[in-house]
């Protein structure tokens, strides 16, 4: 008999971010690849509005409609079931297995189910929220989480006094094909730019945590590289795109390119590969982390050009994926690429498959959920 999973998704309240469906969209296909009924539990906004409601289910089942997962859409509010066109509660609550990516998941909910994983993807963030009581997450039997530090001696943040299982992020291979894209395409990323998120360091001081302070020290980069360069991002002003332009950056709406599923993917297909900078958190807590944007670059043969977010027992620096920790180390990573372009393309694909595969990280997780 196969086993039932529920996922404990976080994107009812976000119908255009094509690209953050596809982090739970990967692990739900993982599931399915290893026989497993999935059942994609959303979590409806305390005081939204029906008709509200019902426009985000329905976008949701339009975007999981195409991998066969638009009738496994359930709801619940404030912990309890909720009238619309999708299961309830008590049918997720069936399910052999709760893997809750959703960090404010009730303990009435949680609870609910026989065994329950939470799966961490803002690792060392999470537990500096959960120790300083910002976020309260529920009893769960298993915490796994996707930086390979979070809970290791050394680690420049604390454990909030849970033990941690490390488990790479992952990429469902068959849905992303090795893609070839135009000789002058440009090498690009998907992001939000400006964030009100502030973090407090070891000394008590804070800093701003957005995508737009992790690009700050490379904004000339394109004057220093022949190598077109472009952002897809969700800019909060023109001047924000305008200031980008003159630097010399090809910059696009993430919402015009990138609001669903496909969109994501083709923007992603059509790319040279990938270069991005992290939030600068990644940096200062070195957690190891790797985007789960990334493997989909990496899945389609495209090499990706990131920032370095700390030592690795298995990613490297300069085969199919490049970490830079400066902007001459960046220029140096895209003229590397550039030099031995379809070499880098086959390494990168096959980096994804031997250790982001959804098949086998997910299998893995299973394995020591259900031991």
């Amino acid at each position: 008999m196969s086993q039932t999973v529920c996922i404990g998704a976080n994107t009812l309240g976000y119908p255009q971010g094509g690209g953050h469906r596809w982090v739970y969209l990967n692990w739900a296909l993982g599931l399915r690849a290893l026989g497993c009924d999935v059942i994609w539990l959303e979590a409806v906004r305390p005081g939204a509005a029906g008709d509200e409601v019902r426009a985000q289910v329905d976008a949701l089942k339009c975007h999981l409609e195409p991998y066969g997962l638009a009738d496994s859409v359930a709801l619940f509010w404030c912990g309890e079931s909720l009238p619309a066109a999708a299961l309830d509660l008590d049918a997720a609550t069936e399910a052999d297995l709760l893997l809750n990516f959703r960090y404010g998941t009730p303990a009435t909910v949680v609870s609910r189910f026989r065994r329950s994983v939470l799966v961490d993807i803002d690792p060392g963030l999470l537990q500096v929220w959960m120790s300083a009581g910002q976020i309260c997450v529920a009893r769960h039997d298993l915490y796994f989480s996707t930086g390979e530090t979070v809970g290791r001696p050394g680690a420049r943040f604390p454990d909030a006094g849970l033990s941690w299982q490390y488990t790479p992020p992952c990429v469902a291979l068959d849905r992303w094909p090795q893609s070839r894209a135009a000789e002058d395409a440009p090498f690009t990323t998907v992001s939000h730019w400006y964030m009100d998120e502030w973090i407090e360091d070891e000394n008590g001081e804070f800093y701003r945590n957005d995508k737009q302070s992790g690009f700050m020290p490379l904004l000339d980069l394109p004057s220093r590289t022949s190598q077109p360069l472009e952002l897809a991002l969700c800019l909060g002003n023109d001047g924000e795109r305008v200031e980008l332009e003159e630097r010399g950056w090809r910059v696009r709406h993430s919402y015009e390119v990138t609001s669903t599923p496909w969109d994501y993917q083709r923007f992603i297909q059509t790319s040279r590969g990938e270069f991005s900078c992290v939030k600068p958190s990644c940096v200062r807590l070195q957690n190891a982390w790797i985007s789960d944007r990334t493997l989909c670059y990496l899945a389609s043969g495209k090499p990706a050009v990131i920032e370095h977010t700390g030592p690795s027992e298995f990613l490297p620096d300069a085969a199919g994926l490049f970490r830079f920790r400066t902007v001459d180390e960046a220029v140096r990573c895209l003229d590397m690429v550039a030099a031995e372009y379809e070499r880098q393309c086959g390494l990168a694909r096959a980096l994804a498959e031997e250790f982001f595969d959804a098949g086998k990280v997910v299998g893995h997780v299973l394995e020591r959920a259900v031991a």
